[in-house]
Formats: structure tokens, C-alpha cells, sequence
């Protein structure tokens, strides 16, 4: 394992939880606000998803020798903005046992293996485009709010690929960090170690908070995150059962959620940055990249509130600028993937464009609706080609 272990492995795995930090942990900030939670319980829940998403992700890198990451469920949170502050904190926790438990026995019963496999691949890469093309989207969007630092940064990206793509996504939070403190006037000096003191929740059950909260968290982590997770592990050749993962992910869940951590499931949008070959040419060694994924999550639990601290000091367009410029490479791949199956386009195409929409039917999003539709598609257009053969 150590001979695995290279820079742009770990500089892979460093981004990756930048990215959850700079994204995700905004949703989290803004259900707290809506709940008023104090900085000492938002505190205790940075750290205990980022514990959650340490261990597993460690463990399971580890065992499978494949860049699993795990993060907390991005959806799943959004739904807490809609709930507080009518649902107690008490209640979302009871809640989030209830739901880690429902996919722990989702896990092992095995069925969620069985809806994987039948996924065409270029199906599959389309979906992995639609989800990553809004989030690269936002390299660009900054262009109306930082022009000229956005400009410096796409100039900044194309230097370093070209000079060493090993090294690039490294030199881009270098430079990023820079123009910060130069045009931004971000200021880090009282930046501070602060060592995380997690706070207990006590778990109060209530068909409210279940009927409204658990099971709709359930269905939004297999849709909204297992099933992209997974799915773009598959398009970038990792083959490995669902099982074992998602009973492992549910139970790890329970422990940290009376510490206010919600779901810890598969990532989606920071998968590619540590599975694709800008974390390491050889694919047999990026799994040192999800390994160092869940060791800087640690280290974000370790010192959850510094974590708060910076990145409400870092600016979130260059953050945004570095995250969208850090999954040009997956978009690249995975479009050339999908549109690599010429007698299937419709299909791959379809499945793009609804997945990129980022529409929301009955409280399931656009990932799901658009490998559906596309998987659809697939099946029709093969079952018209053997009628036109066999009317031959």
C-alpha cells in the first residue's frame, strides 16, 4: 500500500472533500439556520458526518482496493431545510436511525445489485454527465461575478494540465488560495485549531418525524446517491457488489447520528475526482485516493470547528471554480462514453438532458428519473431493431 501511495492521489482526496465541504456543508449551515442551531451543535454535526464519511471510506478503499467515497447525503439534508424548525432535532435523529437501519436491511437483501447490473453503460455515462454538468457549470458561472480572476483561473488550469497533469488540481488550490488573499481580501490569519467537542442527542421517535422524514431520506439516498455513486464506480470500471457496502454504510450511520450526523452513503459528485485517471494513471492505485479521502474527512471531524471557520473565510467562487474545473475531465469522459454506443445515442442523450434538468418528481431527483427514462429508451430501441430484423 505505501508503494501506491503518490502525491496525486493524495492532493485527489484532499479536493474531493473540499468539494462536500464547499458544497454540500452549505445545505447544512442553512438547515441549522432554520432550525437555530448554535455554532457548538453545528459544530458536532460537521464532525460527525465527517467522521462517518472518514471510516467508511477508509475501510471500504481499503478492502476493495477501489476509491469508494462516502460522504453525507446531500439530498437528505435538503429535505431538513423543508422540515425545520416544526420537526425537533430530538425527532430528525430518531429519524436518522430509523432510515440507516431501512437501508441496512435494503443492503442485505441484495435487490439493490440486481437494478444496478441492468443499466446499459452508455445509459450510465450519460447519467454521470447530466449530474456533473450543472456542478462544472459553476467554473463558468463565476465569469459574471469575478471575471478576471475566474479568466486567471481557467489560464492557471490549462498551464498546469498541460504542464503536469499530475500535479494540476494541487497547483489550482495553491493558486486559488492566493488570488484570494490578494483580490478577495479573504483573510485567514485568525484562522484557528479547534478540536471538536461532539454533542449527544437523545432520539425521540415520532410517526411525524418518520413518515416525514425517514422514509423520504431512505428513498432520496438510493436514488439520489447510491444508485449515482455506484453507477459511475461501474463507468469508470469498478465492478463491485452493492450488498455489502450499503448494509455497512447503514450501520455505520447509526452511531453518528445521535450526534446529529444524517445518512453516510456513496458519493456521486466527488466519485470522479478520485476514481478517474487524474488521480493516478493506473486505476489499480486510486484507491490510495479514496483512502485519503477518508483521512482528511478525519481530520475535518478532528477539527470540525476550524472547518466551519474556514470555509466561511474561504471564498465559495473559487472553491466553485476549482470544483467545476476538477470534473471538465470526468464531463469529457463520460460524454465520450455515452455517445461512444451509436445505436443507442437517443437513449445516452435523453438520459443527459433529463438528468441535467434537475427536476424533482414526488421528492425523487433528476438521476433517477433520467436513467429511468433512459433505460427505457434503451430497451425500446432494442426491442425495434430485432422487429425490423426479424420482419426481414
Amino acid at each position: 500500500m505505501i508503494k501506491d501511495i503518490h502525491l496525486s492521489t493524495i492532493i485527489a482526496g484532499l479536493i474531493a472533500v473540499l468539494v462536500s465541504y464547499s458544497g454540500p456543508l452549505a445545505i447544512f449551515f442553512q438547515a441549522a439556520r432554520s432550525a437555530d442551531i448554535d455554532p457548538q451543535m453545528m459544530t458536532s454535526w460537521v464532525f460527525a458526518i465527517s467522521i462517518g464519511a472518514g471510516i467508511s471510506g477508509i475501510v471500504l478503499s481499503i478492502v476493495y482496493r477501489t476509491p469508494i467515497i462516502t460522504a453525507w447525503s446531500a439530498p437528505g439534508t435538503a429535505l431538513l431545510v423543508t422540515l425545520f424548525p416544526q420537526l425537533s432535532l430530538n425527532e430528525a435523529v430518531a429519524a436518522y436511525i430509523t432510515a440507516a437501519i431501512i437501508i441496512f436491511f435494503i443492503g442485505i437483501s441484495g435487490l439493490f445489485d440486481k437494478i444496478v447490473n441492468i443499466i446499459p453503460a452508455s445509459v450510465a455515462a450519460a447519467m454521470m454527465a447530466g449530474i456533473l454538468f450543472n456542478f462544472g457549470l459553476s467554473a463558468f458561472e463565476a465569469l459574471t461575478s469575478t471575471p478576471l480572476l475566474t479568466i486567471a483561473m481557467l489560464v492557471g488550469y490549462v498551464i498546469f494540465k498541460t504542464i503536469t497533469n499530475r500535479y494540476s488540481l494541487m497547483l489550482m488550490v495553491v493558486l486559488g488560495g492566493t488570488l484570494s488573499v490578494l483580490f478577495l481580501d479573504s483573510d485567514f490569519t485568525h484562522f484557528s485549531l479547534q478540536i471538536a467537542s461532539p454533542t449527544w442527542i437523545t432520539p425521540q421517535w415520532t410517526w411525524s418525524s418518520t413518515l416525514s422524514l425517514a422514509l423520504p431520506l431512505v428513498i432520496v439516498s438510493l436514488t439520489g446517491q447510491f444508485l449515482p455513486g455506484f453507477t459511475i464506480l461501474k463507468t469508470f470500471g469498478y465492478q463491485i457488489a452493492t450488498r455489502p457496502i450499503i448494509s455497512f454504510l447503514g450501520l455505520v450511520s447509526i452511531p453518528i447520528a445521535f450526534f446529529g450526523g444524517i445518512t453516510t452513503v456513496i458519493a456521486a459528485i466527488t466519485a470522479p475526482i478520485c476514481a478517474s485517471s487524474d488521480a493516478h494513471p493506473d486505476e489499480n492505485k486510486r484507491y490510495i485516493a479514496g483512502i485519503f479521502n477518508g483521512v482528511f474527512y478525519l481530520l475535518g471531524g478532528i477539527f470540525a470547528g476550524s472547518i466551519v471557520l474556514f470555509f466561511t473565510t474561504f471564498p465559495a467562487q473559487i472553491i466553485a471554480i476549482i470544483a467545476g474545473l476538477a470534473l471538465l475531465g470526468a464531463i469529457f469522459n463520460s460524454l465520450s462514453l455515452a455517445l461512444k454506443d451509436t445505436a443507442n445515442i437517443d437513449a445516452a442523450t435523453i438520459t443527459f438532458m433529463t438528468t441535467a434538468s434537475g427536476i424533482e418528481i414526488l421528492g425523487i431527483g433528476s438521476a433517477f428519473w433520467g436513467v429511468i427514462l433512459g433505460t427505457w429508451i434503451y430497451a425500446l430501441l432494442t426491442l425495434l431493431r430485432r422487429m425490423k430484423k426479424t420482419t426481414k
